[in-house]
């Protein structure tokens, strides 16, 4: 039930984040838009990846929100192996429905990958991206290196396999 609490809550704040991002203001007097547009501009538009310095990781990629992420060596390319108990964990970077916003990376790295509920997730190099639901904050990489499977991802879209100065929670799948 915990868990249930915590993945609810990752995803009330991503909500939050995407509607807080949407510049403009709230009245329904909105030019240019139909009555049938979806209720959110945000569901129109691709996620956001760009690159940040996180810790001695050097330039690392991160979503729209400056969280770092992270590629999966279980998965294959082009498809999620993260279910479950592990996408409770480490939620998956969804691809919204737009072309992704990319600053820093090159736009022929980025795919999408379509997991097992039909739902859009970023990839670069055919791998896809997560999230480390423990990274609280940007600039935050604690999920490298857990369990030996889970590296964050450098500008260049290569996974690094550089070993956290402090040792893993070993929390990873």
């Amino acid at each position: 039930m915990k868990r249930l609490a915590t993945v609810i809550g990752v995803v009330a704040l991503g909500l939050a984040g995407l509607t807080a991002c949407g510049g403009g203001d709230d009245s329904s007097s909105d030019s240019g838009s139909s009555p049938n547009a979806p209720a959110s501009s945000q569901a129109a538009t691709g996620a956001k990846l760009a690159t940040a310095d996180v810790g001695s990781f050097g330039k690392v990629v991160v979503d729209g929100n400056g969280r770092a992420v992270y590629v999966f060596d279980k998965d294959t390319s082009g498809k999620s192996n993260c279910e479950g108990d592990c996408l409770a964990k480490w939620p998956a970077v969804a691809a919204g429905d737009g072309t992704p916003q990319l600053e820093g990376i090159d736009a022929s790295l980025v795919s999408t990958v379509t997991r097992s509920d039909g739902s859009k997730q970023l990839a670069i190099g055919g791998l896809p991206l997560y999230l480390f639901a423990s990274d609280a904050a940007a600039g935050d990489a604690k999920g490298q290196a857990v369990g030996g499977v889970w590296w964050l991802v450098g500008a260049d879209g290569k996974k690094i396999t550089t070993q956290p100065s402090s040792s893993g929670n070993g929390n990873g799948y």
